[in-house]
């Protein structure tokens, strides 16, 4: 946990100091204006399961180059291979910084709270875990359009810990990875 809190410490005061600087300042630029949106969603249908996932984001631009916002989760799964068919919904929310390095590459860290539900049975039962996570890494966004963008991220989840048997966890790995399209003025 020490390495942790050390890691988020030397990432907030290096983005501090590389986000100094004239082309980098958004001074006398309107509150109105440096309010940016987007967000993701995901859709799967098949024969064994069915997916929605919608993540809005909204996020402030401290300045050109360092974003600080929050985004909140939702996930549907229906899995159709048990039956009756398992409904599960999932809950989430995490507040995030993002600083870009280089054009459309960027640092983040961010603290994620996931509400899981899990199936136990084949006859329906769910059970309801929370899960805290901090991550950080990095990615690309590449423009599509106007307020368009395909996006690539890499974090490492610094709260991973391996499931015991008979144990639940929201990801198989400390490695997470996310991809998608992200619609909204957010990260151009």
């Amino acid at each position: 946990m020490i390495r942790l809190a050390l890691f988020l410490l030397f990432f907030a005061v290096s983005a501090l100091v590389f986000s100094q600087g004239k082309n980098n300042s958004l001074k006398g630029v309107p509150f109105k204006e440096r309010i940016v949106t987007g967000g993701g969603m995901g859709l799967g249908f098949g024969n064994i399961q069915d997916f929605v996932s919608v993540s809005p984001v909204i996020g402030y631009r401290i300045t050109n180059r360092l974003m600080a916002g929050t985004s909140v989760t939702y996930r549907y799964t229906n899995y159709k291979y048990y039956k009756p068919s398992i409904k599960l919904n999932d809950y989430g929310v995490g507040p995030f910084a993002r600083f870009t390095v280089y054009k459309n590459i960027f640092l983040q860290t961010e603290y994620e709270y996931l509400d899981y539900e899990f199936p136990t049975t084949s006859r329906g039962e769910t059970v309801r875990m929370g899960f805290d996570s901090f991550l950080a890494g990095g990615g690309f966004i590449q423009p599509l359009g106007r307020n368009v963008g395909f996006y690539l991220m890499a974090l490492y989840n610094f709260s991973y810990k391996d499931a015991a048997a008979g144990q639940y966890t929201p990801y198989a790995s400390p490695i997470v990875i996310r991809a998608g399209v992200n619609i909204g003025n957010f990260g151009f």
